[in-house]
Parts: structure tokens; sequence; C-alpha cells
């Protein structure tokens, strides 16, 4: 469907966007939506959507695409941006430390920016290439 194509490289961009945006970074230009995207609760919806996008976007197919693996790397990158966000938010609420936690927030804070680009490629190119193979 042609929504969830859209939703993906809308998704996928400002998913990307918030996890490589640092609070000490200024730039005049691009404030206004760094407080947007900086914002707690904006970051907690912005990964369920990007979430929920990423696993519809498996699911649905494009007319002429190849199912499912047309839409792997969007949808891949989706769902890892989403998870990112979403698990910074528990991480903020969470009391419970746990080891698994621990790894998975080891392994997500030295990658986070890798998974932003990787978002941000991701909906660059399927914007760009709308029926390539892999995009």
């Amino acid at each position: 469907m042609i929504q969830f194509y859209f939703l993906s490289i809308i998704c996928n961009a400002l998913a990307g966007y918030a996890l490589i945006t640092d609070a000490e970074a200024k730039s005049s230009i691009l404030d206004g939506i760094r407080s947007y995207v900086l914002d707690e609760t904006f970051r907690l919806v912005l990964g369920v959507l990007t979430m929920v996008v990423g696993f519809f976007k498996i699911l649905s197919v494009i007319r002429g695409d190849i199912p499912v693996i047309g839409d792997l790397f969007p949808a891949a990158a989706g769902l890892a941006a989403g998870f990112s966000l979403l698990f910074e938010f528990y991480k903020s609420r969470s009391t419970i430390i746990d080891e698994k936690t621990e790894q998975i927030e080891s392994f997500l804070s030295a990658n986070r920016k890798w998974v932003g680009y990787g978002a941000i490629a991701a909906a660059g190119a399927h914007f760009l290439f709308p029926t390539v193979l892999f995009f």
C-alpha cells in the first residue's frame, strides 16, 4: 500500500534524525525540530509508530515489487530505529537492573548513531528508488 510506503519514509527519516541528534549540538536552523525530537513523549510515539510501520511494511507490497524481500531494508531499519527509541524510553523509566538490559543498552548506546544513519539512508534510498530490490 502506498500509505505504508510514505509512512515508512517519514518515520525512518524522523527516527533516524531523533537517534543522531544530541542535546548539546546547537544549530539555529533546526532548533525547532530538535526541541520536538528531544521530547520524551514524541520519541515514545515515534518509536511505536516506526516499529508498527516497519512491521506492516514487511507484510504490505507495492504493485510490481517483490513480496517481503523488496521492502526488507526499510522495514528492518524501521524496526531497529523504533526498537532503539523504545528501549531508550524504557531505560529512562525503568528501576530494574538486569544483566541482559545492560548488554542491550551498551550495544545500543555504542551503535545509536549508526542505526540513525542507517534509517536515514533507508528512507532516502526508499524515496529515490521505490522498486529496487532490497530498497
